[in-house]
């Protein structure tokens, strides 16, 4: 473990972070939003930015991953079932 006098570039040269440009690392809130979202003014602060934040983040590779995208789609899916079967019993 370095001292307090040590420079923490002496020991710690391949950390994935080091860059010479101002953005923010990979692992921060509001990083897997799409540039269209951003370019409309979205940032994982409001709901519907989080949202997109949160499924952007989502790895098709991982078991549990896949089943939160599922689930989502559910989740969004239905109101529109329901909303179109409301409508086809209306005009029948």
């Amino acid at each position: 473990m370095p001292g307090p006098e040590s420079d923490a570039r002496e020991w710690d040269d391949e950390d994935p972070d080091l860059h010479d440009d101002d953005t923010e690392p990979a692992w921060f809130p509001g990083q897997h939003l799409p540039g269209h979202a951003r370019q409309m003014g979205l940032t994982h602060h409001v709901p519907e930015g989080a949202l997109l934040d949160f499924a952007g983040s989502l790895n098709g590779a991982k078991p549990l991953h896949r089943f939160a995208a599922w689930l989502l789609l559910v989740v969004f899916g239905l109101p529109v079932v329901f909303t179109v079967m409301r409508i086809w019993g209306a005009l029948t």
